[in-house]
């Protein structure tokens, strides 16, 4: 019963990644400037390449211009075929997308070579950041995939670097398609300021990629002094861009009993002299 609940708890880890993965652009609809490769075994002049036109054509022997833009592969087999057998008696046409470059896949980011990448064949999320130059220095610890899907909506999978990198698992290495957005952002600094009753008061300075909780703060600007009130106010500002202030108690926080606030850029946290 126990390993039936471990591998069931598995796979639901697992299946947010395992269905993102799988979403393919099999359907992907063809249009200009897409690389196709044909081939029809009976007939050996037709195993070619063929650009997408702009008007959205590809000029094919025999047959001259073939309209294909918005057709999926397959369409594109059966309009060939059809089209073929008006002067042979059989033909076995297979039709392969070789270039997406109508569809691009885009990093953007910390990589050296941001921009468009026109992909072909099967691409994987390390391929398509070795094509961008690789991460520069500034990248952050985490990867953004955004795809959007066939009914218009969007999907965003977060994916650690160290995971990608230097991770045991492979599966964090996700198939990518055409219209892909690979997004690394870099890392910025993000201050805090920590004033009153704490050793080192002053602004502190975090990375963007760092959690940054009520607790890391006072730790990093050396902890409590012995005359800190155990009554702390975080003040920041709000949606509307008035300043907001919240009071928490610093022993509950300690003890687990309440939650360790995260904090926000810019955030001022102020820690006063108790005379208790």
């Amino acid at each position: 019963m126990r390993r039936t609940l471990t591998l069931l708890a598995g796979l639901l880890l697992l299946s947010p990644l395992a269905l993102f993965a799988q979403e393919q652009t099999g359907d992907y609809r063809i249009g200009p400037k897409d690389l196709l490769e044909i081939r029809v075994f009976e007939i050996p002049e037709f195993n070619l390449e063929r650009r997408v036109s702009n008007s959205g054509s590809i000029d094919l022997p025999l047959l001259g211009e073939v309209p294909v833009s918005g057709l999926t592969s397959s369409e594109v087999n059966s309009r060939v075929e059809a089209l073929l057998m008006k002067y042979v008696n059989r033909a076995s046409v297979s039709v392969v997308v070789k270039e997406y470059a109508n569809s691009p896949v885009s990093v953007v980011g910390a990589v050296q070579k941001p921009g468009p990448l026109n992909i072909s064949g099967n691409w994987y999320l390390l391929q398509a950041i070795s094509a961008a130059g690789g991460l520069t220095q500034q990248a952050g610890r985490k990867i953004y995939v955004l795809r959007r899907a066939a009914n218009g909506l969007s999907d965003r999978l977060e994916i650690k670097v160290d995971d990608l990198l230097r991770g045991a698992s492979s599966s964090w290495n996700i198939p990518i398609f055409p219209s892909d957005i690979v997004n690394i952002p870099p890392r910025t600094p993000v201050k805090i300021f920590c004033l009153g009753e704490v050793k080192t008061p002053g602004a502190l300075e975090f990375d963007s990629d760092d959690r940054i909780s009520l607790l890391s703060v006072i730790a990093k600007a050396g902890g409590l002094t012995d005359r800190a009130s155990r009554s702390i106010r975080i003040k920041h500002k709000g949606a509307d861009g008035r300043d907001v202030e919240t009071v928490v108690n610093f022993r509950r926080i300690v003890s687990g009993k309440d939650a360790d606030p995260v904090l926000y850029p810019d955030d001022v946290v102020v820690i006063k002299e108790s005379f208790f």
